[in-house]
């Protein structure tokens, strides 16, 4: 991994961690903003870990959601067949 992808990384789980703590989805603008005025790389980098991350984050939710929904809805709260 570059030096690049691993900065913007370390960066956009921070900047996730402030907008879900604060709501504040103008911080991840503000940030690609700031980051493209001196490296369009680290920018672009910064941008895609935001979107991956967020997209894992929206994922690992569903299935949460989705494994508590199933395990309701069975008697013993074992997927059916298993328990």
């Amino acid at each position: 991994m570059s030096i690049a992808n691993t900065l913007a990384d370390k960066l956009a789980t921070d900047v996730i961690r402030h907008v879900e703590a604060t709501g504040d989805e103008e911080m991840i603008t503000i940030m690609a903003q700031t980051l493209g005025d001196s490296s369009q790389t680290l920018q672009e980098a910064f941008i895609t870990s935001v979107r991956v991350q967020r997209a894992a984050i929206r994922a690992n939710r569903l299935l949460k959601k989705r494994i508590a929904q199933h395990a309701a809805k069975t008697p013993d709260g074992e997927p059916d067949g298993l328990g």
